[in-house]
């Protein structure tokens, strides 16, 4: 018979092996540009002394930057290190399901099993690190951290709470902000009927730590407060009505039955709390009423937030969570009825099988679902720091050695330019190929979405920051490499004409020289 503390070891062992390997392995099995490489070019950069909201606008989290950075340094600039940084937050993730639900006494095999199932549908839907996915899996940890608080009635739980939360805000503002309300509104609750200095103290000593640390990096780094204010929170507030046409009209179809399996998987939390709200006149009182209503509302925030960000499909990895507890509050409450852990047994299965199939093994988030993977060849053809990258995207979905052919020109061209330039391409890792700064103004080239246009009470701040840039690292020439995402004319709409001498370059390349204009 193998005790406890062997089969938490040995599951321990088998879920590290298995969500690094399994995030591996669809990390390097086709590519999206625009997200494939989102922080691949920002970590080189960061590794090398550029830094975000100083040295280029950025709307996403610098966390993300600077984790990537610091895998660079310790295992070298290469698509491994770039992809291990999304596995070990797929192993994160997984270890923090599988002991939270330890800590709530649920069966150590049980346990295994739906972290083992988190492992399939977490990271792996895009492979390579993306703010929403990384932001989801540190809210719902800071979610683990306050239903531990509430559970354990330990001290530190609420230390580390605001602790994770920041981290996870400065990964992406959502859905962290909307995690963040739930949390705090949960915790009043809490202390209206449980005050406890000492807790609130070990909260405050959290959120003071990491603001502390914050604000010093900021200066050591030296960003500018008011840049990042502007940056990361005054512009994205400003993009927000947009973003909420998204979540409306609030039909069936879309929030009910298009999410119907993570509804379902957390049914059974949903009776739990309406039975203590029947079954007791305090029900608020009770830290288990909390602890169910803050997993249910956080599902419904990550539903939200997947509707108003318009990406693939990846908070299904909330399913086997919810399932998780469901379980413990089955045990509780209907031991008897067999049927409904089988039930959730069979829930949570299937619906990885399913997601797996439909949306991972597909690379649908890469909008690869309907391209044959087989076709991809190695990216070792460009250079040595992408080999092992199985390269096949959307955009030649039958012919990649044709993409990596036209790059390959395009890289040669800017390697054999001494000039002063800017590299504007959703192909971000051009620059980290040829070992160089890109001096782009921009994290990544989408406007109005990543940076002000016209219309915006934030153009101007951003066209100063813009020009200062070109001025600042004196650019002659800017390199564009098609196509955009955000559009070919990304540049030059914030410029007049009389400052850019266009030229055609190549088929997927144009040339702008700057010119002596009143802009510049």
């Amino acid at each position: 018979m193998i005790s406890n503390k062997s089969k938490e070891l040995i599951y321990l062992i088998i879920l590290f092996l298995f969500s690094i390997s399994f995030n591996q392995y669809y990390g390097y099995l086709g590519i999206n540009p625009i997200d494939s490489f989102f922080s691949f070019n920002s970590g080189y950069d960061t590794l090398n002394g550029h830094y975000p909201f100083r040295d280029y606008w950025t709307i996403t989290g610098p966390f993300i930057d600077v984790i990537q950075a610091i895998f660079f340094k310790i295992f070298g600039v290469s698509w491994f290190s770039y992809v291990l940084h999304a596995s070990i937050f797929n192993f994160i993730i997984t270890i923090s399901t599988f002991f939270t639900l330890y800590r709530f006494k649920l069966n150590i095999d049980y346990c295994f099993f739906y972290a083992f199932l988190v492992s399939i549908l977490g990271y792996p839907s895009a492979g390579t690190p993306y703010v929403d996915h990384q932001s989801a899996y540190l809210s719902i940890i800071a979610v683990f951290c306050f239903i531990l608080a509430l559970k354990t009635d330990s001290k530190i739980y609420w230390f580390l709470l605001p602790i994770i939360l920041g981290i996870s805000f400065l990964t992406k503002q959502a859905p962290t902000a909307h995690i963040l309300l739930i949390i705090i509104f949960l915790s009043i609750i809490y202390f209206l009927f449980n005050f406890d200095i000492k807790k609130i103290i070990s909260g405050i000593l959290g959120s003071t730590t990491i603001i502390s640390i914050f604000l010093l990096i900021l200066a050591v780094s030296e960003i500018s407060l008011t840049s990042f204010i502007e940056q990361y929170i005054l512009f994205p507030l400003s993009l927000g009505e947009s973003r909420m046409q998204f979540l409306f009209p609030l039909e069936f179809k879309r929030i009910i039955l298009r999410y119907k399996l993570i509804h379902l998987s957390s049914l059974l939390l949903i009776i739990v709390s309406i039975k203590m709200i029947i079954k007791e006149n305090k029900y608020l009182k009770n830290n288990e009423f909390l602890i169910t209503l803050s997993l249910i509302t956080s599902s419904y925030a990550l539903i939200a937030h997947q509707l108003m960000t318009i990406n693939g499909m990846f908070i299904f990895f909330m399913i086997p969570i919810l399932a998780g507890f469901s379980h413990i509050y089955y045990i509780k409450y209907f031991k008897n009825k067999n049927y409904i852990l089988y039930l959730l047994i069979l829930l949570s299965i299937s619906s990885t099988f399913y997601y797996w199939y439909k949306y991972i093994h597909t690379r649908d988030f890469m909008d690869l679902r309907k391209v044959n993977t087989r076709n991809a060849i190695d990216a070792k053809i460009l250079d040595n720091k992408l080999s092992g990258l199985r390269w096949i995207t959307i955009l030649y979905p039958t012919d990649p050695k044709k993409e990596i052919a036209q790059l390959s020109k395009a890289i040669n061209i800017i390697k054999n330019d001494p000039k002063n330039k800017i590299i504007v391409t959703d192909y971000q890792f051009i620059s980290v190929i040829l070992s160089i700064y890109d001096n782009s103004p921009n994290k990544y080239w989408y406007p109005y979405h990543a940076h002000p246009i016209k219309n915006s009470k934030y153009y101007k701040i951003y066209k100063n920051f813009f020009i200062n840039k070109l001025k600042e690292n004196q650019i002659e020439i800017v390199y564009l490499v098609k196509p955009l995402w955000g559009g070919d004319n990304a540049f030059e709409i914030y410029l007049s004409k009389d400052c850019l001498k266009k030229n055609k370059i190549t088929e997927i390349m144009d040339s702008y020289i700057l010119l002596k204009c009143n802009d510049l």
